[in-house]
């Protein structure tokens, strides 16, 4: 067998609305990374249909392949592995990944490697900084995720917080939606923020219990919607950009507060973020700012990155690899996936 840092990983991801192939080396070198997004595919929908995305999927994942491999300037006999999220996500989704990914295993006769959705989005900090390595903290923060995970080796995790109703993406998706923003919710409250006065409305910022690190968000996305539709009813005008600027704030500040009350409970110095919400611009600097006063090192991806990619997959799933771990082709979707 090759060494490790020679390994040649096709990753492979559709647990969402993002085709995406990539190709690694040794697990951290990133010799291509395709994305094939469907933004304006559900864009009028304004948000994801899953029958659509599968669809989607179904059409483009072996163009998608074959142009991640030509950029890698790799043929398929080279792959050492094959690697594809096998949840969590949409079923269907998953599914067009996975059942490709079983058939290439099986007439290329590579071992296949089914990998953790939220384990990608960990892994996605080691795609750019190759002296980092666990034991850490990671905050995965995206459209259908909210965890704090404390990261003991490549193998080991602990979940010390999550979501308990809505993800923090899910929530920026819906308030976009009441001010009317537009699809993906994410980038357009970020945009309209920077315009707004983050304190022009007081939403609440819900903590849960005393030093609970789980979160919340359905309160303050109900709270916007309170808030709009009261004002709407009174006959005022709304200022979106403050509308938008107040909900970040309120949840940035709640995320911030929670990940540092993980640091200091967790004992360690170093913080990974991962997860399409990584990408927000007021989350991003105030985490700098928080790490830099408690002396951690921060960790944050390239935007590509943070959102879903087969990079993180194939990262992942050579890091399984190494560790023994090798599936099997009767290997199914699992859309609630637990770590």
């Amino acid at each position: 067998m090759k060494i490790d840092r020679e390994l040649l990983t096709l990753g492979i991801e559709t647990s969402c609305d993002e085709t995406s192939a990539s190709v690694t080396r040794g697990g951290r070198h990133v010799l291509s990374n395709v994305i094939s997004s469907q933004i304006h595919v559900h864009e009028a929908f304004g948000g994801v249909v899953p029958e659509i995305a599968s669809r989607h999927h179904l059409t483009q994942i072996n163009a998608v392949i074959d142009t991640a491999m030509k950029d890698a300037g790799v043929a398929f006999p080279d792959l050492d592995l094959i690697g594809v999220t096998e949840g969590p996500g949409l079923v269907g989704a998953v599914l067009i990944g996975l059942s490709t990914a079983k058939a290439m295993a099986l007439a290329l006769d590579k071992p296949l490697v089914g990998v953790h959705h939220i384990k990608g989005h960990i892994c996605a900090a080691y795609l750019e900084h190759e002296e980092l390595s666990p034991p850490l903290l990671s905050l995965v923060v995206s459209g259908g995720h909210t965890y704090l995970i404390d990261v003991r080796d490549h193998q080991n995790f602990e979940i010390l917080g999550r979501t308990r109703d809505d993800a923090v993406g899910e929530a920026f998706d819906k308030v976009a939606r009441v001010l009317g923003l537009g699809y993906p919710g994410g980038p357009k409250v970020d945009e309209a923020a920077r315009r707004g006065n983050p304190e022009a409305v007081a939403f609440k910022r819900v903590m849960l219990e005393k030093d609970s690190l789980d979160f919340s968000f359905s309160g303050i996305k109900t709270g916007v919607l309170n808030y709009v539709n009261t004002e709407r009813q009174a006959g005022r005008p709304i200022n979106l950009a403050d509308v938008a600027a107040s909900f970040q704030a309120s949840v940035v500040d709640v995320v911030v507060a929670k990940t540092q009350l993980a640091i200091d409970r967790a004992g360690y110095k170093t913080l990974t973020v991962g997860g399409g919400v990584a990408s927000n611009s007021l989350l991003r600097r105030r985490l700098t700012e928080a790490c830099d006063a408690a002396g951690v090192k921060l960790y944050i991806p390239s935007p590509i990155f943070c959102t879903d990619n087969a990079a993180m997959i194939a990262c992942a799933a050579h890091c399984d690899y190494i560790a023994g771990k090798v599936s099997s082709l009767n290997l199914d979707a699992k859309a609630n996936f637990q770590l």
